[in-house]
């Protein structure tokens, strides 16, 4: 259960800036809204929207704010998942049946599938992408750095998206408001891309705002796929190399093992932890500067909605995160770790005191 304190605010990504110092393959198929209470019925021989969906892990809440969105607009769609299930191999599958029936719009879910589905903006290959579908993304950290879109703001005519995290300065800029620090830890998987282009992102920062970054990466195995083998041994070494925050990335593997594995880690070496997204916030972080993944699927459904009832062109459509983010401070962590957020905190931040893990 989340309590906030009573005075509660929502930053902003610019108030940061001003105010803190320096699963298999699914087979599901839903038909959304036309048999919602009080929806309107629709026309005789008029069919609902088709949503072609693929996610990266699984069902989360941010289809279910995606599927709250039509269902309150009262807009008939129906959604065919797909999941990944962190395995690449599955996306030419995928890839073919989105040509064999056209769906109106494909939804994805994260970086390595966005890049699945519609490849890099520069690929020298555009044939075996979707190109001539729009396609609405969601929890992307860094599309640019990802080479999602270019760098420079060039629009790609089939894509737009959401962003799901807050820029990486203003969370740096968060903890150095919490605790300062000069060395800062992270654990991540090397072949999850979201999470490679945000410590690319920390080293950046860290030569311009003078703290190191030091870093360990989860195990592979035979067949590269990350395992947990030997993850608390990872966060001792970064405890090690005198890290005083362990961030903690928009990491798909990390976020299956921060509840049990490495949150725990780190707090029984007194190293504090700081979540980039509402999922490993609620797997115990101390603090963190979050969206909420509902808010996230229902943003994500406005954009679609503009496609498939407004009629405007994806490359029309900006690519941004929410307005606003969150700033979580776990109380129950801070009195474990003897580290209570300085009282101006108190004016903004929200208190979380329990920590329901999402599915």
């Amino acid at each position: 259960m989340t309590k906030p304190s009573p005075h509660r605010r929502l930053i902003t990504s610019a108030l940061v800036s001003l105010a803190l110092p320096g699963v298999a393959w699914a087979q599901t198929s839903k038909t959304l809204a036309a048999a919602a209470p009080g929806a309107a019925k629709r026309p005789p021989g008029v069919r609902p929207l088709r949503i072609y969906a693929i996610t990266f892990r699984g069902m989360t809440e941010v289809e279910k704010g995606f599927e709250e969105h039509f269902a309150s607009r009262k807009i008939p769609v129906q959604i065919t998942y797909r999941d990944l299930n962190r395995d690449p191999s599955r996306m030419a599958g995928f890839l073919d049946e989105i040509r064999a029936t056209k769906p109106d719009l494909v939804y994805t879910w994260g970086t390595s599938v966005t890049l699945g589905v519609v490849g890099p903006y520069d690929t020298p290959t555009p044939e075996k992408y979707i190109h001539d579908i729009p396609v609405v993304f969601t929890l992307v950290a860094a599309p640019a750095l990802a080479k999602i879109v270019a760098d420079n703001g060039q629009p790609r005519p089939n894509l737009t998206g959401v962003v799901h995290i807050a820029p990486v300065a203003a969370q740096i800029q968060a903890m150095a408001s919490y605790r300062s620090f000069k060395t800062l830890g992270v654990l991540y998987t090397p072949t999850e891309q979201n999470s490679v282009v945000i410590v690319n992102e920390l080293r950046k920062l860290g030569k311009e705002k003078g703290f190191d970054v030091v870093e360990r990466t989860f195990k592979l195995d035979a067949e590269r796929k990350p395992t947990a083998e030997g993850a608390a041994e990872l966060v001792r070494e970064l405890k090690e190399e005198k890290a005083q925050w362990m961030y903690l990335p928009p990491d798909s593997f990390l976020g299956t093992q921060a509840r049990d594995t490495i949150i725990p880690a780190a707090m029984s070496l007194g190293l504090p932890t700081f979540a980039s997204t509402e999922q490993l916030m609620q797997a115990g972080a101390l603090s963190g500067l979050v969206s909420r993944y509902q808010s996230v699927g229902e943003f994500t459904a406005f954009k679609a909605e503009q496609i498939l009832v407004g009629k405007q062109q994806p490359s029309s459509i900006p690519i941004e995160p929410l307005k606003r983010f969150s700033y979580q401070v776990r109380i129950s962590a801070a009195e474990r770790l003897k580290l209570m957020p300085p009282l101006p905190m108190f004016n903004y931040a929200e208190i979380i005191t329990d920590a329901p893990i999402p599915q």
